[in-house]
């Protein structure tokens, strides 16, 4: 297979998605599979992307890691999980990946946990290309089943994981890949910050803000 470190997708606000990408040795046009998430490809993911993404390739598909605006060495901020944003993003992402020439034009999402839950409620949106989702430790019932609040508790959950995203979100993009203006990037995800995520997600604990 061929293994492409940095791709860049571009987005209609111009904003830029960087993704690692996997490619089959085939000849023909290939379904892809795209996993789409915040954990940074290049450190805190890679060893996990490592073992799958080849695996996948191996079979005959291409697959994609992109991560999300905000995160990794993509553009822009992130302020929060699961947000419209998010989910028009990924509309568009897909819709570039069908649109390459090593692309059947199906494309499908995987996940576990964050990507399980985005890919079910990009899904809902309906875009064209995608054609498949697999995922696992996710719901379409974020306040019954997800970890901030059971039936209205406020899990412990919330507030670990709340500070661990919080010190994901504003970490700098790396600067061999984005270059000199790897500082600004980092200002601005820093800047953006302006609460902590448990604390967000603690002013929301009704079913009607989910």
């Amino acid at each position: 297979m061929r293994i492409i470190e940095t791709v860049w997708i571009p987005l209609s606000d111009g904003c830029r998605l960087a993704a690692r990408v996997w490619l089959p040795d085939a000849t023909t046009p290939v379904p892809a599979i795209l996993e789409y998430l915040p954990y940074r490809r290049r450190d805190r993911h890679r060893g996990d992307d490592g073992v799958l993404h080849p695996g996948l390739a191996g079979c005959g598909y291409a697959v994609l890691r992109v991560d999300m605006r905000g995160a990794g060495d993509s553009d822009g901020v992130m302020n929060d999980e699961y947000t419209p944003q998010e989910w028009r993003d990924a509309c568009e992402v897909i819709a570039w990946i069908a649109a390459q020439d090593w692309c059947s034009g199906n494309v499908g999402l995987i996940g576990i946990s964050w990507i399980g839950f985005n890919a079910l409620q990009i899904a809902a949106l309906r875009p064209p290309a995608l054609k498949a989702v697999v995922t696992a430790c996710s719901t379409d019932d974020r306040y019954a089943d997800d970890m901030h609040y059971m039936g209205g508790a406020l899990l412990n959950d919330n507030l670990q994981y709340g500070a661990t995203l919080f010190t994901w979100t504003p970490t700098p993009p790396d600067p061999a890949i984005v270059g000199d203006h790897w500082k600004a990037m980092w200002l601005e995800r820093l800047n953006a910050m302006s609460l902590p995520s448990a604390a967000r997600w603690m002013q929301h604990p009704r079913r009607d803000d989910y």
